[in-house]
């Protein structure tokens, strides 16, 4: 692949992620409210994702036709050019609908199943993350590189949580065993942010259980072009079953622990 396809999908998928999280960032209801039956507040997130999700795959139609998409809120198609786009238009629902600041857009082009730009937007934290495949990692100008590996025990690691009260249990199961082990856990609510995290140092590793490609496409690359590894049981590549991410000397210890406590099951 040309440099300069890398450069124009990158283009693409930075002013794309600016214009959905611009439309977020404005567009959400000042007023908006938690209430306990779920139906107001959550439509009108679900009103936002999609918006947002039609802005992006509107912008990519006029500027890069042909190209296939993938996307949370239903968009999907083949294409014809070989890249494909796998989008997440809000990534850390929860937290916008709360009104705290870690959510995200996340766009990732991929070419042949491989994922060789991802840009991940976060508008409230005024930060947007950005890779393209052996270019490197970046936030803003800045070239990310991962933490050095700590041991195990002095490790802060990032996870999260399925909707499933079932999933919620298991996962519970295996956070009360690695908590004792690790130095703590941070639960921030968006994996691509948490992805990205492990890019710029903020963690040391990362792993969730019941994720879907649009949620780490892009910030698994980030993290990697930041010189992490990524993955998901040992051998696998990362998946629904489970993703991990950190430092190369960290990695198999957090991989081969989590495979100890049966992280992907649930």
């Amino acid at each position: 692949m040309s440099d300069t396809l890398k450069a124009e999908l990158l283009a693409v998928a930075l002013e794309a992620a600016g214009r959905a999280g611009a439309l977020l960032r404005d567009g959400r209801p000042a007023d908006l409210g938690v209430a306990a039956t779920k139906t107001s507040p959550i439509d009108v997130v679900t009103e936002m994702d999609i918006a947002a999700e039609k802005l992006i795959t509107g912008f990519l139609a006029e500027r890069r036709p042909g190209d296939g998409l993938l996307g949370e809120e239903g968009a999907s198609s083949e294409g014809s050019t070989g890249v494909r786009w796998v989008i997440d238009p809000v990534d850390g629902t929860v937290n916008y609908l709360y009104g705290l600041p870690s959510w995200c857009v996340s766009i990732a082009a991929e070419i042949d199943g491989e994922a060789v730009v991802g840009v991940v937007a976060a508008p409230m934290r005024g930060e947007t993350y950005h890779a393209v495949l052996g270019q490197g990692a970046f936030l803003g100008e800045r070239r990310l590189a991962v933490r050095p590996a700590p041991g195990l025990d002095q490790a802060l690691i990032g996870t999260g949580f399925g909707y499933l009260a079932s999933r919620r249990a298991a996962q519970a199961e295996v956070l009360r065993s690695l908590l004792p082990q690790v130095r703590d856990i941070r639960r921030g609510g968006s994996a691509a942010i948490d992805l990205c995290d492990v890019a710029c140092g903020r963690l040391d590793g990362y792993y969730e259980r019941g994720l879907n490609p649009w949620d780490y496409a892009a910030g698994a690359l980030i993290a990697r072009e930041a010189g992490a590894l990524t993955g998901g049981r040992p051998g696998e590549p990362a998946s629904t079953e489970l993703t991990v991410a950190a430092p190369p000397a960290l990695f198999e210890r957090l991989q081969g622990r989590l495979e100890e406590l049966g992280a992907w099951q649930g």
